[in-house]
């Protein structure tokens, strides 16, 4: 009974230990709650600059947007202003939480697997933001919730094979979302906010459970 424990402890320590080297496990749950309530922020400024109500349905509309001056700001300052500072926000919290459980599960956040994660996710990120810029500078505002929600989804489906495989079934909920967003445009925020706000809470939450229970059964 002794040897086969031993044997037992060996092979949890074994599986630990190539966990260690092949995927990032420093994600915090806390990071994607942070993330969450810094899109849930993000959105509420820009319903205070529409001057609108959630689920009016009529104010993401192309003209009323464009000729919106509110605070001295046009909508491209505004839009570029505002998502910019929720994805900094954004990333400095997750930097933060990130690093902190790292430090506690005894992992780098400079080592190979979470080099090859934020790789992996840079791509369809970078390409995103890009593709989304030209929406703005063409006045396709409508289309940008839409297509944030599908290439932050492709990023975290293309990197959760370096990490934790659920948060590919975040990516894929995120990708759903912003295709049903392009047929419902007069509701992109609230869906937006739904996707970036409330499922990152929810899945924080859950990472938090799971990542308490990991580290309980592969402790060394």
């Amino acid at each position: 009974m002794k040897a086969q424990e031993d044997q037992l402890a060996e092979l949890k320590q074994i599986r630990n230990l190539m966990e260690r080297s092949s995927r990032f496990i420093g994600l915090s749950g806390l990071s994607g709650i942070a993330a969450g309530v810094c899109a849930l922020a993000g959105a509420l400024v820009l319903y205070i600059y529409l001057n609108a109500l959630p689920f009016e349905g009529d104010y993401l509309n192309y003209q009323k947007a464009v000729h919106n001056t509110r605070w001295n700001m046009g909508y491209r300052t505004f839009l570029f202003l505002d998502g910019t500072l929720t994805a900094l926000c954004a990333i400095i919290s997750g930097i933060y939480f990130t690093m902190r459980k790292a430090n506690k599960t005894g992992q780098s956040i400079f080592d190979k697997p979470a080099f090859r994660l934020l790789f992996n996710m840079a791509i369809p990120l970078l390409t995103g933001g890009v593709f989304c810029i030209a929406l703005l500078y063409y006045n396709l505002i409508f289309l940008i919730p839409a297509s944030t929600l599908v290439f932050y989804g492709l990023a975290l489906v293309n990197g959760s094979k370096f990490t934790f495989h659920e948060v590919q079934y975040l990516g894929f909920a995120e990708i759903i979302l912003g295709l049903i967003t392009l047929f419902i445009v007069n509701y992109s925020i609230e869906i937006w906010a739904i996707g970036f706000g409330v499922l990152h809470i929810i899945y924080g939450l859950l990472m938090e459970s799971d990542n308490r229970r990991w580290t309980i059964n592969n402790k060394i």
